[in-house]
């Protein structure tokens, strides 16, 4: 298919697919593959789960947008939804990950105004937050360049370094994001000890936590949010992708004395919690509950990581697999690039972040047979590449 008139901003693969269902995914020739990446973590419930689908339908022929001036039924019981399974006391609904963060980096300086702190967002090497002019500014380099003037109030630490983080807090310093499993880092999850440790510290020096759920929250992890692995909560967390099972929704969750900072005209949205999203949504939480994924994200993705393990110990080729439920990656002795290519030859759709990991995010009702088949794959591709 003829792209001459998008903008190059994504180096895309050469394949145009046409249809979607359950775990599979066909091109525009024909050609079945099996998705391991569902969307980069979007396809929660599979490619057109009959449930969404019906949902949206539903909801089209009903209403699908009204002005955030009036309230409608979906976006009313999802906001309910979400704060019962998160435990948080405050939503608010957008349209896409990178608006969930912003909405929650504002939420963050507001509450640390509040406090009589500065603004200043402490992130972490490695991360990835959006590409919106704030959220580049806390990522790495290769998203900054041909930016400047960047936004100030702004700095790294590096990755689960509490010293480093305890020397960086100054009266200028407001709040902390981190994702609980970092995605375009290279799947690594922070220590549950530095999680704890981090959450001792916002409250010890009255700090907004901020946790960035897009890629690891809604039953990704083996949990509904990555960072329950820890046992700590955070002041406000954002999700997005797996949300919507494939249409497009943000949220940013907060906490009592978050809320308290905010006040009439704060925030705002056009688009944001239409019944269209909010019922697809909805749809999504039901499958993900019925079907009990989140569950199975847990043993499926140690299974899979086991099997990594064990068929590859002592190679050369692999140096570490890690990852949380069905978030997983294999970091690579080489460059991944060409296994995601020899991989996609073989009818399996995979990708690899930060150079050498490879990162398998595929629906959390994959059928068994088809993660098998996804590891088949991958470890071939992997000695194949690998050995030249």
């Amino acid at each position: 298919m003829d792209q001459q008139n998008y903008l190059p901003v994504t180096k895309r693969q050469p394949l145009a697919l046409v249809r979607g269902s359950g775990s599979r995914v066909w091109d525009s020739e024909g050609k079945e593959y099996i998705d391991a990446l569902a969307g980069i973590a979007v396809n929660s419930v599979g490619h057109c789960h009959p449930h969404v689908v019906e949902a949206i339908q539903l909801q089209a022929a009903q209403l699908m947008h009204i002005s955030a001036f009036y309230v409608s039924e979906p976006q009313v019981e999802l906001s309910r939804r979400l704060v019962e399974l998160s435990g948080m006391e405050r939503i608010f609904i957008g349209n896409s990950g990178m608006e969930a963060v912003e909405c929650a980096l504002k939420l963050a300086r507001r509450f640390a105004h509040s406090r009589g702190r500065g603004g200043t967002v402490l992130a972490f090497e490695g991360c990835f937050h959006g590409r919106s002019l704030a959220q580049i500014t806390l990522g790495a380099e290769k998203y900054r360049q041909g930016y400047d003037p960047q936004p100030a109030g702004y700095k790294r630490v590096p990755f689960a370094d509490l010293d480093a983080l305890k020397a960086a807090i100054t009266d200028e310093v407001g709040a902390i994001i981190l994702e609980p499993v970092q995605g375009e880092g290279g799947v690594r999850p922070f220590p549950a000890e530095f999680l704890r440790a981090s959450r001792e510290l916002c409250d010890a020096k009255d700090l907004a936590l901020v946790y960035d759920e897009v890629q690891c929250g809604i039953g990704r992890t083996g949990r509904w949010f990555g960072h329950q692995y820890s046992g700590v909560k955070p002041d406000v967390m954002a999700l997005a992708k797996a949300l919507g099972g494939g249409f497009p929704i943000g949220a940013c969750l907060c906490n009592g004395r978050v809320r308290e900072a905010v006040q009439y005209g704060d925030h705002g949205t056009t688009f944001g919690g239409n019944p269209l999203a909010c019922s697809a949504a909805l749809a999504t939480l039901d499958v993900i509950e019925r079907e009990q994924l989140v569950e199975r994200a847990a043993v499926q993705g140690e299974r899979i990581m086991q099997r990594i393990r064990t068929e590859m110990q002592g190679s050369p080729l692999i140096k570490d697999v890690r990852g949380l439920g069905l978030m997983i990656g294999i970091e690579l002795s080489f460059k991944g690039a060409d296994v995601v290519s020899r991989m996609r030859e073989q009818g399996v759709l995979s990708n690899c972040t930060a150079d050498t990991v490879m990162r398998l995010v595929p629906p959390l009702n994959m059928p068994e047979a088809d993660l098998d088949r996804v590891v088949d794959v991958l470890l071939q591709s992997i000695r194949e590449i690998g050995n030249g």
